[in-house]
């Protein structure tokens, strides 16, 4: 299916987002022009950076890719987005953000991490919720495909070697029960974009989130990333980004398969390839081989990077659903108003 012009679109109330890393945040931002009820669910599983400082020190979850969905979703002064993403580079607090640094003071004075992340959403005048996938405390743990045993999302990103499956340490971690009530209460869920075995899969590992998936009566909609990733997905096609999170997911839960054919200058792609990344190639036989339905559409940004365009990306994958399934507007969809 290709979506190449954006028409006049309508909302669909329920959405739910899930991911991490740079690539929810650049759906969030998108969608909230959208949707009326928008629930991001972001992994928990990072260890580097300010995030696995403050992991370590203080024992919360990672609050890194908390604070960036909060900021996509932020209706604040854009002074207060500055300020959550200001980041000290002198000093004991070198490296760290402000946003993660309020989230775990946050943290330890209400004593629960969804609490102080709800708290920094009413700061923020956050459109929507922005949940962890879970408050325990988990590593994420990979199985190269020669077999090594890799634990840590840093040293998987790092390793150099193909993954064969991710898993997660302990692997009966509990989601936090405001996931499943989304889950359940969704009428469409978003799949990516972004880092497929460190921000996607970690999501639905958590125990209880596939099955309540599998359970929704919501359309699932995976976004493909338009680039592949050095050390994660290197080769990668789409139909091999849908293989990995059927493997974890199960099969016929992913209806949509969101992908880009918008034209990327030679001037960037080269500029990539020197680091290992090039565009992911769209095999269209295999997928639809699968059942699976592609919505296609230019949805690449033309800044600098290589990313999803957040209203291109939203219009076109909710654009996609609402002419495959019309029904899914029925009760659940308010006319469009231009912000």
């Amino acid at each position: 299916m290709s979506v190449d012009g954006f028409a006049r679109i309508e909302r669909i109330e329920k959405v739910l987002a899930v991911g991490g890393g740079t690539g929810l945040p650049i759906l969030l931002r998108g969608l909230k022009r959208y949707t009326g009820d928008i629930t991001a669910i972001v992994t928990v599983t990072d260890d580097g950076g300010s995030s696995g400082r403050l992991r370590g020190e203080l024992g919360i979850p990672p609050p890194g890719d908390i604070r960036n969905c909060l900021v996509a979703l932020a209706g604040a002064e854009p002074l207060m987005e500055k300020l959550f993403q200001y980041r000290f580079d002198k000093g004991t607090l070198s490296g760290h953000s402000f946003g993660n640094l309020f989230i775990g003071a946050l943290t330890e004075i209400l004593g629960d991490f969804e609490a102080a992340v709800r708290a920094a959403s009413a700061v923020l005048r956050v459109h929507g919720r922005v949940l962890p996938s879970t408050a325990d405390d988990v590593q994420l743990e990979a199985v190269l495909e020669d077999g090594t045993v890799v634990t840590g999302e840093t040293s998987i990103s790092g390793s150099g070697k193909a993954i064969r499956r991710v898993y997660l340490k302990p692997s009966d971690c509990k989601p936090v029960p405001a996931v499943l009530y989304a889950i359940r209460e969704a009428d469409l869920i978003v799949l990516g974009p972004g880092s497929l075995y460190t921000s996607i899969i970690p999501n639905i590992l958590i125990q209880g989130v596939a099955s309540a998936i599998r359970e929704s009566s919501a359309r699932v909609v995976m976004v493909v990333n338009i680039m592949t990733q050095p050390g994660e997905t290197d080769k990668y096609t789409a139909y091999d980004h849908l293989k990995a999170v059927t493997e974890h997911l199960g099969d016929g839960l992913i209806e949509f398969l969101c992908v880009n054919t918008g034209l990327i200058s030679e001037e960037r792609l080269e500029r990539y390839a020197k680091k290992g990344s090039y565009p992911v190639v769209v095999d269209r036989e295999r997928i639809e081989a699968t059942g699976v339905t592609l919505i296609e559409g230019d949805v690449v940004s033309h800044g600098d990077f290589i990313r999803h365009d957040p209203d291109r990306l939203a219009r076109c994958l909710l654009q996609g659903v609402l002419q495959a399934y019309p029904t899914v507007k029925a009760g659940n969809v308010r006319p469009y108003v231009e912000p």
